[in-house]
């Protein structure tokens, strides 16, 4: 994502080509920090008191400094002057080894020019193994910059000709896929993995589950094996940056494009510009 502007804790807006973090934050060094990336709408953040919440959240579970809420949305204010349709992002550090004080990032960058590219033709998926995160150690649902292991897997995705990467655990239960949540449609009924499974509490998963009844559709909630995805009537993805995104291929079976992922990316919008 291309970057617009940049505004950090203690110091207000900065040049984004500028050093912002210390060599020796944790951050850097072990991975300690939590995130959170939503998209802003005619210059408006989308569910950004949810967002921060879950950053906070975050925070707690990987045991960093408490977040300072009001400073960063006070940064937020500063990069969103005068945007558009963009994504913010919010970075909340452990700060230096042995102690001292964490840093608070925020940052505007442009929307990736290929999501509507991929959401126009539909995207292509492989399931690989990944681990149901139900231990506390394992941080289950938490959004940490530890990150490799999805990127790894979207990597490997890529690899094989395909967008993205749905996790399946080793009992063939469907998960999540690297930034996202998974639904599917058998009729009238919208299917999707429970957050007991560990699996990240989406604000673009929760919309969803709001917005869904008024569409018409049942929601279920459950574990569910990955034959019930490849048998489903249309299958799509959501996040806060990517929205809704149909899924047309998983390893190899064709899905069929169905009316639910269109209807509800539509609810989503309209949403967004009413919330």
């Amino acid at each position: 994502m291309s970057l617009i502007a940049l505004a950090v804790s203690g110091r207000g807006l900065v040049d984004p080509a500028s050093p912002v973090l210390r060599a020796d934050d944790e951050a850097l060094l072990r991975g300690r920090a939590a995130f959170e990336t939503l998209r802003v709408y005619a210059g408006r953040p989308f569910r950004l008191d949810a967002h921060v919440d879950r950053l906070v959240a975050s925070a707690e579970s990987l045991d960093l400094p408490p977040v300072d809420r009001s400073e960063l949305e006070r940064l937020a204010s500063l990069v969103l002057a005068g945007a558009g349709n963009a994504v913010l992002r919010f970075v909340w550090t452990a700060g230096p080894v042995g102690g001292g004080p964490p840093a608070g990032l925020v940052l505007l960058s442009a929307v990736p020019e290929w999501i509507e590219v991929v959401r126009a033709r539909g995207a292509r998926a492989v399931s690989l193994l990944g681990i149901r995160a139900t231990a506390p150690w394992l941080l289950p649902g938490v959004k940490s910059t530890s990150y490799a292991v999805n990127m790894a897997a979207e990597a490997e995705a890529k690899r094989r000709g395909a967008d993205e990467a749905v996790f399946v655990d080793a009992d063939g239960l469907v998960l999540e896929g690297t930034v996202t949540n998974v639904w599917w449609r058998r009729g009238g009924t919208l299917f999707t993995p429970a957050l007991g499974l560990g699996i990240l509490a989406g604000v673009t998963r929760a919309a969803l589950l709001e917005l869904a009844p008024a569409s018409g559709y049942r929601i279920e909630e459950g574990a569910y094996p990955l034959d019930d995805l490849l048998g489903a009537d249309e299958a799509f993805t959501s996040s806060s940056v990517r929205e809704l995104m149909p899924l047309v291929d998983l390893d190899g079976r064709t899905l069929a494009r169905g009316p639910a992922a269109d209807e509800l990316q539509q609810a989503l919008r309209d949403l967004a510009a009413s919330d």
